[in-house]
């Protein structure tokens, strides 16, 4: 494969929300932020990038905790947001056929995201692969770091805010070039079986 996505995703949620698993009345996991990067599979440059901001359908009200979190405020969302079908097949279309890769099971709650709306068959993508089994056999210790915090946890340069969708998928590329650099396996030299991605 010549080329790679790296994608993240940012969800609406509540203070308290994760802890509970996000079990609370009228709690989902609504996406609202999709970002990527297109890397090439031998020198790790960016190719591309994508962004969307969607509106969700059950919560379409940001809570203020969101707001606080992410920085992106209901007043964005009514001028850029689209709705989950388009956003996400702006996000199909940006990925084509190149094997997706996120930290975690970013494809999950694209996949819950599609149920939710009662259009299943929107994502019917392969599995991504979970870099984050990758950066566990190099020996990177993850407990409690997020994505857009890898590359400066690795000791390469911060990517931005952290918790934006663009921005984490950056942190999660700058830090596999980054242990790449400096004599880790590069992830993308061979397809991971997808059969082995942890939820």
């Amino acid at each position: 494969m010549d080329h790679v996505i790296l994608f993240d995703t940012e969800f609406t949620a509540w203070r308290g929300s994760m802890a509970r698993g996000w079990k609370g009345p009228g709690e989902h996991q609504e996406i609202v932020q999709i970002g990527a990067v297109r890397l090439d599979t031998q020198e790790l440059k960016e190719l591309a990038s994508f962004e969307v901001l969607i509106r969700p359908q059950v919560n379409p009200v940001l809570s203020s905790y969101f707001v606080e979190l992410t920085r992106i405020t209901n007043e964005r969302l009514d001028r850029e947001a689209v709705s989950f079908g388009e956003g996400l097949s702006q996000f199909i279309g940006f990925a084509g056929t190149d094997p997706c890769f996120c930290y975690g099971r970013d494809d999950l709650v694209i996949a819950r995201n599609a149920a939710l709306c009662g259009r299943p068959d929107l994502w019917r993508q392969p599995p991504a692969t979970n870099l984050r089994l990758w950066l566990e056999r190099v020996g990177v210790p993850l407990s409690g770091v997020h994505s857009g915090a890898l590359a400066a946890h690795v000791g390469a340069a911060a990517q931005g805010r952290i918790h934006d969708a663009l921005a984490d998928a950056r942190s999660l590329a700058e830090a596999t070039r980054f242990l790449v650099s400096r004599g880790a396996p590069n992830p993308f030299h061979r397809a991971a079986p997808h059969s082995g991605n942890a939820p």
